[in-house]
């Protein structure tokens, strides 16, 4: 990467503000220049700088998959790295143990970026990753997370019930927390009181209060959900349900009048019930509180300017999961080529894909009897709750994304 740095600042504080080139020609200071504009023009997630035994990488996570973009010189190394921590406030004769930081870039005059970064301390020497901490979408709404007309309808319910417990399940990196964010949005009322505990609170919501768990000094997800209950709240936001603790103060919150919103990792929305009593909640409480548990993934999308057709034969269609489709049917699944326009790739950025599970009294029922997670996913089924692979494979056929990329992305069930 040879084009000529834009400048760069870093605001440590809404007062105070540094050049990134302050430097001057610095080759590590102009390297990171370069890198941190590609990373943005590329719309990267993630940011990797790996050291290894003989030279170091830089990797950008795109679209959820890391690409190498460059072997710099050795030498640079540890300048580029102490820059960073510099600029992150990491203590940079520390190099034993595991550091956090976050820092704020101007990539281009009005375009200001928020990094959280974190260093980890390896054989050959320190890993930074940079986390791109982006604003909300201008036009985050149901339809733009990916839900079906249907899916959303079930959703909104949800959302606008005056209490109850709603559950957004699926690992790490399937936009959870941009769902949670879009939900908190619709709720953001001057005539409510929305509290958040998240670890860290990484977007700022005008209007919601947040709160960032920190467990060294003692505050917990649990402990602030208590604190909260003592600020009269309407609606409640708990980053994660990581233990029996917080789950418990969560349902009884859910059933004393509040709204409470949170997420699990579970492979897929019946899995959340199964988690839950195994982690110690009630079924009884359980089956009063919970509302709704939605589960997502996120597929990549086809690049519009280079997407191929990708025809298939009617029997290779049904055994990847499309029902009674024939030759008649007008359609044709599309494939990944790549262009200039999507960097080769063949994907320009991703959509949602949505498992939604409202509770029906027969779902009560299996709770209360501690059903299996395979007697609560077939009366998901009988409720007419689609799995996370049909959602995918409705994207194929709607032409968004690739067969290969919905099954990356989901598993048959």
């Amino acid at each position: 990467m040879r084009a000529s740095p834009a400048p760069f600042a870093t605001t440590e504080s809404a007062e105070s503000t540094s050049r990134l080139t302050e430097a001057g020609d610095a080759p590590a200071v102009r390297l990171l220049a370069e890198i941190l504009q590609d990373a943005s023009r590329r719309n990267a997630s993630d940011l990797h700088i790996e050291p290894a035994e003989r030279g170091w990488r830089i990797r950008l996570r795109i679209d959820g998959v890391l690409h190498e973009i460059a072997q710099p010189p050795a030498h640079l190394r540890d300048a580029f790295v102490t820059r960073i921590k510099v600029l992150a406030k990491l203590d940079i004769a520390e190099r034993r143990v595991p550091q956090d930081g976050r820092l704020r870039l101007a990539a281009t005059p009005g375009k200001v970026e928020d990094y959280r970064v974190n260093s980890l301390p390896t054989l050959f020497g320190e890993k930074l990753v940079l986390r791109r901490l982006d604003g909300l979408p201008p036009d985050l709404s149901l339809d733009s997370l990916g839900l079906d007309a249907r899916q959303a309808a079930i959703v909104d319910a949800a959302i606008r019930a005056p209490h109850g417990l709603m559950l957004v399940t699926g690992p790490t990196g399937s936009g959870k927390t941009l769902s949670l964010y879009c939900f908190l949005q619709m709720l953001n009322a001057e005539s409510r009181n929305v509290c958040s505990v998240e670890d860290p609170a990484e977007i700022q919501l005008a209007g919601i209060n947040q709160v960032s768990v920190r467990e060294k000094a003692g505050l917990t997800f649990a402990v602030a959900l208590r604190a909260f209950l003592r600020q009269d709240p309407d609606v409640i936001m708990v980053g994660e349900i990581r233990d029996e603790e917080t789950a418990d103060v969560a349902l009884k919150a859910a059933q004393t009048g509040h709204l409470v919103l949170s997420t699990l990792h579970t492979n897929d929305a019946p899995a959340a019930i199964t988690r839950l009593i195994d982690i110690g909640v009630a079924p009884y409480n359980l089956a009063a509180a919970l509302r709704i548990v939605t589960a997502q993934r996120l597929v990549r999308r086809l690049c519009a300017h280079c997407r191929i057709p990708a025809p298939e034969s009617p029997a290779a269609l049904r055994a990847a999961g499309f029902a009674g489709d024939d030759p008649s049917s007008g359609w044709t699944p599309f494939s990944a080529k790549g262009c200039a326009a999507c960097h080769g790739i063949g994907y320009r950025g991703r959509v949602g894909v949505h498992q939604v599970m409202p509770v029906s009294d027969a779902m009560r029922e299996l709770i209360v009897a501690r059903a299996s997670a395979h007697e609560v996913a077939r009366q998901a089924r009988d409720d007419g709750v689609r799995t996370l692979r049909e959602a995918a494979l409705a994207r194929v056929r709607d032409g968004t994304t690739s067969l290969a990329e919905a099954f990356s992305a989901t598993e048959a069930t």
